[in-house]
């Protein structure tokens, strides 16, 4: 029964032509190989569209980084990552735009490298937090499809367009600025946005370290296995804060903002929009 966690819910205590095999990641040396749009034999690009393919070993990333475009990732049917990436554009010329692939020790990160911005550094792809990318006047976008093997993780980040992530085996970064997440995953879930929604199903919740889901504009509508412990701290502005779980409330700062203990609790679980609801559903 879905529990609505208000003032009074409270007292009663006390979410292409051209494509070739890339060296596999898992054999890289620790410096990272880097590719671009138009090197021969790795990659190929025809009409606005890129295409790479390769070997990411289990538990290691396949990451992408855009700045405007969505990204979409689904499971691969075979053991290679592929990747697929469309660039279209108004006004400017979107061979400007350069899709660089860069493989190391932990995977592979592929970014849309737009043309470096006088008097600020040059825009580089780098995996992480690495790297810099900015852009001025450039109305490119570039859309990426993404196709992940059993058992890699993958992280999608840009700035302009939602991020999903449908139906994977692996652990999921998904993060934008203007834009809605949605992932569906066996494994765990991040997720931040600025301006969208955030909804996550996923098939555990043994994460070790603090989970973050955080919006401004928009609800957050996590689903977790049955087995959930954690300490949870939720936070809203203009909405509610409901959960399928039987949740100890340690402490309230007004109507929309708790902290409380579900089940044997010990996993941070923060949770923080403005404006929208915050849901924790139990899967069924």
């Amino acid at each position: 029964m879905k529990r609505l966690v208000t003032l009074s819910s409270l007292a009663a205590f006390a979410a292409l032509a051209l494509s070739a095999q890339a060296a596999p990641a898992s054999h890289t040396s620790p410096e990272t190989v880097r590719a671009h749009a138009g090197t021969t034999n790795t990659l190929a690009a025809e009409q606005g569209e890129f295409r790479w393919h390769g070997s990411v070993a289990a538990g290691r990333v396949v990451e992408i980084k855009g700045v405007n475009g969505r990204i979409e990732a689904n499971p691969a049917s075979g053991g290679e990552v592929e990747v697929v990436a469309v660039k279209t554009a108004r006004r400017s010329n979107p061979d400007d735009v350069r899709i660089e692939v860069v493989q190391h020790g932990d995977g592979v990160t592929i970014c849309a490298v737009y043309p470096n911005v006088e008097g600020q550094e040059p825009n580089t792809c780098a995996p992480g937090r690495g790297g810099h990318m900015s852009t001025r006047n450039n109305d490119t976008s570039v859309e990426f499809m993404v196709r992940v093997p059993a058992g890699v993780r993958f992280t999608g980040r840009t700035v302009n367009g939602g991020v999903e992530a449908h139906d994977l085996s692996g652990d999921v970064d998904a993060s934008t600025v203007n834009g809605s997440v949605h992932v569906s995953t066996n494994g765990l879930a991040r997720a931040s946005t600025v301006n969208g929604s955030i909804v996550a199903l996923m098939g555990r919740a043994d994460w070790s370290d603090g989970l973050e889901f955080k919006t401004v504009n928009g609800g957050i509508d996590l689903t977790f296995p049955a087995g959930l412990s954690a300490e949870v701290e939720a936070k809203t502005v203009n909405g509610q804060i409901s959960t399928d779980f039987p949740l100890t409330v340690q402490s309230t700062f007004g109507r929309r903002h708790l902290s409380g203990t579900i089940g044997g609790g010990g996993r941070e679980l923060r949770l923080e929009t403005v404006n929208g609801s915050v849901q924790i559903r139990r899967a069924s």
